[in-house]
């Protein structure tokens, strides 16, 4: 079954539409244009204003806004303070958002901060501290966490639907061609022109995986991570990882891995799955899917509704209602961001693990690497809460334990 969607046409009946600012409307910041657009048709919000250094011609703003259409300006703050904007999307790259969070919040903007909020720990506390400071609200955009699932998930493992949880493993198996990193200068980074940038695997395309297993556990702060291994590793030219694994012990006792990838052979949804001694939960978390396998009984398939995060935001504008992923609720996420920040680099993969075959689909006429067996060893990873040395990858090293504050 699929649970309604709350609010929608009518939920801002007496309400003015809450007028939003987006900065970065191209690359992904296309979808956030969209999405303002969704919403804008159902009178939650209007776009009021557009940052880019480069101003979207008509073709790319479309139709739906109203006319004369929002401003446009490359200066944040100035755009925020003209159109009077009660919320800012920012979606640029990793290294400006701290800077541009708290511009836009220093002239009135509540926010909603593309993951990861900040490339360090230490921008993300500058960044955190200083919201704070000045009383600002601010949604960090893992779109996951807006799912109905996590909380019908929690509440099965509290019930003990599966019995006691043995781990949590997260798996996700993509595929990015080569053109993926050269889409933007800081792609594929770790550091760029002295900042720190860190667009691993595990840190932006697939960080989501990362996130939602720790919500499940109830981890999500920076003081539930009490001990972190990594494995990080790359097929492709760039300086940061691109398949790698991670498990962590939160403060519950839970084992957390996730192993992931995007050099995959048959790319597939990503998903996380909860073990218990009586059976398992698995949420693959793009589709708001749930199956839970119990012994003795058929498997039960269950869609969720998901809740949008800056229709959350702006409901938390208009009427307090509680943010869905504070800054705070990130803070276990941004200690992985932290260690994969300071690990070692990437181990390159030596030429005869991975091959090179050509895109699909919309990478159709460019070339992506492939790591052979790649698929099995993340699933196994998942299944196992296991590493990739220790399920005997030709190329993988000992796991290297993260020092922990």
């Amino acid at each position: 079954m699929r649970t309604t969607h709350p609010g929608g046409r009518g939920a801002t009946e007496g309400h003015a539409p809450v007028p939003v600012v987006l900065a970065g409307a191209r690359g992904h910041g296309r979808w956030h244009l969209e999405n303002i657009r969704r919403l804008a048709g159902e009178g939650l919000v209007r776009l009021a204003g557009v940052c880019e250094l480069r101003r979207l011609d008509a073709e790319e703003l479309g139709d739906g806004f109203g006319e004369p259409g929002p401003e446009q300006s490359g200066d944040l703050g100035a755009l925020v303070a003209r159109t009077g904007a009660r919320i800012a999307v920012i979606c640029t790259p990793i290294h400006t958002h701290a800077d541009l969070a708290l511009t836009a919040a220093a002239h009135g903007a509540q926010l909603l901060l593309e993951k990861p909020p900040a490339p360090s720990y230490a921008e993300f506390t500058r960044l955190r501290d200083g919201l704070a400071d000045l009383g600002t609200a601010c949604q960090i955009g893992f779109q996951s966490l807006g799912s109905h699932a996590l909380p019908a998930i929690r509440k099965l493992i509290a019930d003990g639907a599966i019995g006691t949880v043995r781990g949590i493993g997260a798996a996700g198996a993509w595929s990015r061609d080569e053109a993926y990193y050269t889409r933007a200068p800081w792609a594929g980074h770790r550091t760029l022109g002295g900042h720190d940038v860190i667009d691993g695997v595990l840190t932006n395309p697939l960080a989501h995986a990362v996130a939602t297993a720790l919500r499940i556990d109830g981890a999500d702060r920076a003081e539930d991570i009490t001990a972190l291994e990594l494995e990080l590793y790359r097929a492709n030219d760039i300086e940061a990882d691109d398949t790698s694994c991670l498990r962590v012990r939160t403060r519950w006792g839970t084992t957390l891995t996730a192993a992931v990838t995007l050099c995959a052979e048959e790319p597939g949804e990503p998903y996380v799955v909860v073990h218990g001694d009586q059976g398992r939960i698995t949420f693959w978390y793009k589709q708001d899917r749930v199956r839970v396998e119990r012994a003795g009984a058929p498997p039960e398939t269950t869609h969720y509704a998901r809740t949008d995060l800056l229709e959350n935001l702006a409901a938390h504008v208009r009427d307090g209602t509680e943010l869905l992923v504070p800054p705070d609720r990130t803070g276990a996420f941004m200690r992985v961001v932290e260690a994969v920040r300071t690990a070692p680099a990437p181990v390159p993969l030596p030429a005869d693990a991975w091959r090179t075959e050509p895109g699909a689909g919309a990478s159709a006429g460019a070339k992506r690497r492939v790591v052979t067996g790649i698929d099995q060893l993340v699933a196994a990873g998942a299944e196992r809460l296991a590493l990739y040395s220790e399920l005997r990858a030709p190329w993988a090293a000992p796991p290297a334990e993260v020092p922990h504050p």
